[in-house]
């Protein structure tokens, strides 16, 4: 057996990362990294290795108050193509977090995934927990200088639950919206949801209805708006986006006058274009980028734990279906065929965290379960017992530069499982055509993915990714999930929900709907010029509390 690739991980540095402050001080930070040495060799009995020193490199960074306007111009570099920058209609993370920069929903996430007010002040919950009533923001206006009210929050419920959007489902969590008073608007769920809030906060972007039903959706398409800070200028497919400061945002306007989003989907280029200071922020580096980065001028490496999990779905809804994978033993047998360790160590310096379940690390009921682990004898017993001795052929697929290292990730995992005789087939596509195809249920019965989730809990990112047919990326479905997560939404009490996550854990390791592969540790590149950045660890951030050094 050949082993693929060893990592020697030779050193490490404190990352010490201190927050802007308003007065000018002085920031010393620095960025832990690790050279990596690779290795393609035949096990045998002994593996010769070679070890190189890292340097530790610090970049001081000056901090300045911000201004009293809008001032200068951020670049932001996204990694992949946003298929859309209508909120329900945009299809992963680095879309939704592009068009969120236009909108506002009734909540927002505070520190640690805390649900703090936005455009609702407040709101009170019924005691039985199926009604939420919501008391809005007055004086709030949408970028067309329509009001903002409850039949707004009322039109923007109704006209999502009546579309095929891929993300319509989070707003049918509520079975009716309707105005109380011009400023008071009810909420209706036909059982308790104990995560409403959260999914509120990232979902229910409100658009103006006289502006929406003026133009319609393709001229909604075209030029959105809504309540947010900034304020669409133009959109230039395959090249940029760009937004205005919005001067008469509720807050306040924003501390940056333009803000310009670039798809730059190969992450040499990104890596480049922060080098030059044609872009300030380049996001999804692999730590061999970052630590490339040190040291360069005007350039500085942030770092934090990021909440995504990189998996290999099995489908069970259409292509998987009476496959060798619908026996969750030929499953068990894959996870254990797949040495996540050595793949981690070998593409991500070992930044990131075997997988143990869908659930990552720091949200609710983590811990339950171990990762598989590498186990290829356990894997071939495992295809045996369940009458594939000599393995089987299968078709895979994974998207083309939407995640860091990802395809080479597939690559790994498909020698892994010919190791124990499962010859994949893999086809890397281009990301937009991947995520139609996903959405459609047409992905092949074995396809690579990621999904990150907001708010502290694993909620969304299962039912998003096992919620059967109505949900739009899924591609499993198994009624005892579906009842556990059931059960998990209609628990308010935090520490019963969290040994249910627990429970549910066990179960899918048991019956594993997907090859769990890993965690990752985020790395991003920021020019030093900009202030105040401050990412989620879903990927989100809140360009509002950010400014620019002008010259």
């Amino acid at each position: 057996m050949k082993s693929r690739l060893f990592s020697i991980l030779t050193a490490a540095v404190v990352l010490a990362i201190l927050a802007v402050q308003c007065a000018p001080e002085t920031i010393v930070e620095t960025v832990e990294v690790i050279k990596e040495v690779e290795k393609e060799v035949e096990v045998v009995k002994e593996v010769e290795v070679e070890v190189e020193k890292e340097v530790i490199i610090e970049v001081e960074v000056t901090a300045v108050p911000p201004p009293e306007g809008p001032e200068g111009t951020l670049v932001r570099a996204v990694s992949t193509f946003p298929n859309s920058l209508d909120h329900p209609q945009a299809a992963e993370r680095q879309a939704s977090t592009t068009d969120f920069q236009l909108y506002d929903s009734l909540v927002w996430f505070g520190e640690g995934g805390t649900i703090v007010p936005q455009l609702a002040e407040s709101w009170e919950v019924s005691d039985d927990a199926t009604e939420y009533t919501f008391h809005l923001r007055e004086g709030v206006v949408f970028h067309n200088g329509e009001p903002f009210n409850a039949d707004a929050v009322v039109f923007n419920w109704e006209r999502v639950v009546a579309s095929d959007f891929e993300y319509a489902y989070h707003w049918k969590v509520a079975t009716s919206v309707e105005t109380v008073d011009e400023y008071t608007v009810k909420a209706t769920l036909e059982k308790p949801d104990a995560l409403f809030l959260s999914l509120v906060a990232d979902n229910w972007a409100m658009i103006p209805p006289g502006y929406f039903e003026e133009v319609g959706q393709e001229g909604f398409n075209e030029h959105p708006m809504g309540t947010g800070p900034f304020v669409f200028v133009e959109w230039v497919k395959g090249d940029h986006i760009t937004m205005e400061a919005n001067p008469d945002y509720w807050r306040g306007a924003p501390k940056i006058q333009t803000v310009i989003f670039r798809p730059i989907p190969e992450s040499a280029t990104r890596v480049a274009a922060i080098q030059t200071g044609e872009v300030d922020i380049v996001t999804r580096l692999s730590s061999e980028e970052a630590q490339s980065l040190l040291g360069v001028e005007n350039v500085k490496v942030i770092k934090y734990p990021k909440t995504r999990i990189y998996y290999v779905a099995f489908n069970n809804l259409t292509t998987g279906l009476d496959q060798p994978t619908m026996d969750p033993m030929v499953r068990q047998a894959m996870n254990y065929a797949v040495d996540v360790d050595t793949i981690i160590d070998a593409l991500f310096d070992g930044f990131a965290e075997p997988a143990a379940g869908y659930v990552a690390s720091g949200e609710l009921g983590y811990g339950a379960v171990e990762p598989f682990g590498y186990d290829p004898d356990k894997a071939l017993a495992l295809l045996s017992e369940a009458g594939y001795p000599d393995g089987f052929a299968m078709d895979m697929a994974c998207p083309a530069g939407a995640y860091t290292h990802f395809e080479e990730v597939c690559e790994a995992v498909v020698g892994y499982l010919g190791d124990v005789g499962i010859d994949a087939t893999l086809e890397i596509m281009e990301s937009g055509h991947y995520w139609d195809l996903e959405a459609n249920k047409e992905l092949p019965p074995l396809f690579g993915d990621s999904w990150s989730a907001a708010g502290g809990e694993a909620f969304r990112r299962l039912t998003g990714a096992l919620g059967g047919m109505d949900a739009s990326y899924s591609a499993w479905s198994d009624p005892e999930i579906d009842r556990m997560l059931d059960e998990i939404k209609a628990t308010p009490d935090q520490d019963e929900r969290a040994a249910l996550y627990g429970e549910l854990q066990v179960y899918m390791q048991e019956d594993p709907p997907f090859i769990y592969l890993y965690q990752p540790v985020a790395f991003e590149a920021i020019n030093t010029r900009v202030q105040g950045y401050n990412p989620f660890p879903f990927e989100g951030y809140d360009l509002f509390e950010t400014w620019v050094i002008e010259e």
